[in-house]
């Protein structure tokens, strides 16, 4: 037995297989704008002892057990210099304007490759040129199969520290919940409402396997339908803009961050479909808005989130779809943007306190266990096939991060792979809300859907001081 080592392997969790299918490849990019420019020399040090450590993930490969024929992560030695890219841009023209467009360029071009197999699934990207957002930009590339934006926001959280100072703990913007009510008086009261909430869950669970499965949103300027042979080629693109105003609609109409954050992004969808085609203000749109299901509020550390003990907050993919109809324009009702932001409310609200999520799981397992992993990764495939958009959103720190001395100055990632024409991403960091769009290439105009999204917000505002003057 002299010289044996032990094979260090664990089992990949199912949605883990989903998203690492024939059917399904996803990736997040995470982009990290520093103030001051990267010193490559570090890299490989701060892989080796910062990055590695997190999670045995980061270290493994996925493979299929020969006995068992499940997937499974197993460890492997890293050689990191694999995983460590630098490009090199032209240099003919060198303004932060130009650079911005290089960084376009590639972030698309890395968004189309597929990561290799036989090591783990992550890359690194480091940007040495200025853009008008940062004097250097590192770009992590991750298989989503080995987390989803909680668990890889709570190691990003790990590894990082203060800029202002490093020996305090990262704070998030708070949120309050309701309390759950569980005396007996209160449930016979509720009596009603809970039967009419469980008749509509079923209805909704219904209307989410037949939009699953055959009915697809109608072809519309931010939905082609085209054919999903490789990883679609989009463009990356983001606009910020600043908490202080989100709370401001917020606080005047009553509502939640996110449901404000919904409804504007419908709202611009809207006014750029409008813009592109004006018959699109009648057509039939599906946004799915990722829901943690995680048990717990704010980040955990990676030690607690990798405990077998620690279920509530585990590191992984804990998340659920929620289809979110996109209200049409065509309906007066809607003309008031302000309507928007009341119906994102109204919708996801329902489906959150509703039994689709963990009836929607219950069948994804049953898939699996009947057809195999690759018939519910088809299920998840035609799930975001059928709609036109799919919505997900991280929350970052108050305060500003910095990687060893190296402030970062902004902070937002994307989904690539789905074979949606329109992905959006939402981050928050120190005051700021940047909103992403992965935009199919060639289909989708980038900057005017920046300027709806901007002019959406500018509308929502407005309209929501006109209301509060009325009253």
């Amino acid at each position: 037995m002299d010289g044996f080592e032990e094979e260090i392997t664990e089992p990949v969790s199912p949605t883990g297989q989903y998203l690492n299918s024939s059917a399904l490849c996803i990736y997040i990019l995470g982009v990290l704008e520093f103030e001051i420019s990267l010193d490559e020399c570090q890299t490989l040090s701060l892989l080796q002892d910062i990055f590695l450590p997190i999670n045995t993930r980061f270290s493994s490969i996925m493979i299929r057990d020969q006995f068992s024929g499940e997937k499974i992560w197993k460890k492997v030695d890293v050689n990191l210099e694999e995983h460590i890219k630098v490009p090199e841009f032209p240099s003919d023209k060198s303004t932060n304007s130009y650079y911005d467009e290089c960084l376009d360029e590639y972030m698309s071009k890395i968004a189309m490759e597929h990561l290799p197999q036989d090591r783990p699934l992550w890359e690194i990207h480091i940007i040495r040129y200025p853009t008008t957002n940062a004097a250097g930009t590192l770009v992590f590339k991750l298989h989503h199969a080995l987390g989803d934006g909680y668990s890889l926001m709570g190691a990003l959280l790990s590894c990082l520290e203060r800029a202002d100072n490093p020996s305090l703990p990262f704070t998030l913007p708070s949120s309050q919940r309701p309390k759950s009510i569980f005396n007996t008086k209160a449930i016979i009261k509720r009596f009603p409402s809970i039967l009419s909430s469980t008749l509509r869950s079923m209805l909704d669970f219904g209307w989410s396997i037949v939009k699953s499965s055959m009915i697809e949103d109608d072809i519309t300027p931010i939905r082609s339908r085209a054919d999903d042979v490789k990883l679609r080629q989009i463009t990356i693109s983001n606009v910020s803009f600043t908490m202080e105003h989100i709370k401001e609609v917020k606080t005047k109409l009553g509502v939640s961050i996110n449901d404000v954050i919904a409804g504007l992004i419908f709202y611009g969808i809207r006014l750029y479909m409008l813009e592109v085609n004006q018959e699109s203000r009648k057509a039939n749109s599906t946004a799915l808005v990722l829901l943690n299901t995680r048990s717990i509020k704010g980040y955990k550390s990676v030690k607690e989130m990798v405990s077998k003990n620690n279920s509530g907050a585990a590191w992984g993919n804990q998340f659920a779809f929620l289809h979110v109809t996109i209200p049409e324009l065509n309906d007066p009702k809607f003309d008031n943007p302000l309507e928007f932001i009341w119906e994102a409310h109204k919708e996801i609200s329902r489906k959150k306190n509703s039994l689709v999520t963990p009836l929607t799981g219950m069948l994804l397992n049953m898939v699996k266990a009947i057809r195999g992993p690759e018939a519910a990764a088809r299920y998840v495939h035609s799930t975001l096939r059928n709609s036109s958009t799919t919505i997900s959103n991280i929350i970052g720190p108050v305060e500003q991060m910095a990687l060893v001395n190296h402030p970062v100055k902004g902070l937002y990632f994307m989904v690539v792979g789905p074979p949606e024409s329109l992905t959006v991403t939402i981050m928050s960091y120190m005051g700021k809300l940047r909103i992403a769009f992965g935009a199919e290439k060639d289909f989708i105009d980038k900057q005017k859907m920046k300027c709806c999204v901007e002019k959406s917000l500018e509308m929502i505002i407005k309209a929501s001081r006109k209301t509060l003057e009325k009253e």
